[in-house]
């Protein structure tokens, strides 16, 4: 069966933060995700986790300024040290939280760089973060991201992913794939999902349209799940959606498959 993180950047986000973890717990989630912990101390995080019995499950390198646009800075030419440093700072996260897993944003395009210069500024920068967390048994995953809620974002197709993956060689670096950008970008869900498998190492979901809970647009989450648990997928799915009114009453599609709510 899918193991189920809540993903708490969207999820509870009627509560502060730190008091998403217990309501997580609450409804069954045995493990949660969010994008960036370092607005906080990784001790209280910890807290959280140890004292409602949560996995860290995944969260993502440092993606430059966020509030102010950006989303992520992996194939900026002039970011390097910056990104290398970021790096750093993950590691140090990720081994307080025991989070054996760290997504890195490519981000947008900078205008009036050569796409040869962004390929190698990204590869060049996934090589590193690949051995750098590798080092410390964290696998490096990266994300293809639609371009119509993200314009001019680098990496946006599976296929682009799995060539740089199989370019740079590295052991330690894998694919997370999410159902919701690559229903958008591609389509073919399903065997897009088999043929990558053995690249997958986390996969997240939101409905289409809308982002919002499964259930709510065109995708076939029954069948998705299923056919997950019958490929042989082991790995956790992250509930990255938006609730369409409140986390309370988006949540029903997840606690009926409680063995408590049978």
């Amino acid at each position: 069966m899918p193991k189920f993180a809540a993903n708490l950047t969207m999820l509870y986000n009627e509560m502060p933060f730190l008091d998403r973890f217990a309501a997580a717990a609450r409804h069954g989630f045995k493990g949660v995700e969010f994008m960036f912990p370092y607005p906080y101390r990784a001790a209280e995080i910890a807290e959280r986790l140890h004292g409602n019995a949560l996995a860290m499950v995944l969260h993502n390198l440092p993606a430059g300024d966020w509030d102010g646009g950006e989303r992520g800075i992996a194939c900026h030419p002039d970011r390097v040290q910056e990104f290398r440093d970021g790096v750093g700072r993950a590691i140090e996260y990720a081994t307080a939280l025991g989070c054996k897993q760290v997504n890195c944003l490519a981000g947008k395009a900078p205008a009036g760089v050569p796409e040869a210069k962004l390929r190698d500024t990204f590869t060049e920068n996934l090589a590193y973060a690949a051995e750098q967390l590798g080092i410390v048994g964290i696998k490096l995953l990266i994300e293809p991201v639609n371009t119509r809620d993200i314009p001019g974002f680098y990496l946006n197709k599976t296929a682009q992913a799995l060539k740089l993956i199989a370019e740079i060689g590295s052991k330690n670096l894998f694919l997370q794939y999410d159902i919701y950008h690559m229903q958008i970008m591609e389509g073919d869900l399903a065997r897009t999902i088999e043929a990558a498998l053995p690249q997958i190492a986390h996969v997240q979901l939101a409905d289409n349209p809308g982002r919002n809970e499964p259930g709510t647009g065109e995708i076939n989450y029954p069948f998705l799940f299923s056919f997950l648990d019958r490929i042989g997928y082991r790995g956790w799915i992250g509930c990255e959606y938006k609730p369409r009114t409140t986390t309370e009453e988006g949540i029903g599609w997840f606690t009926r498959r409680q063995p408590s709510a049978a």
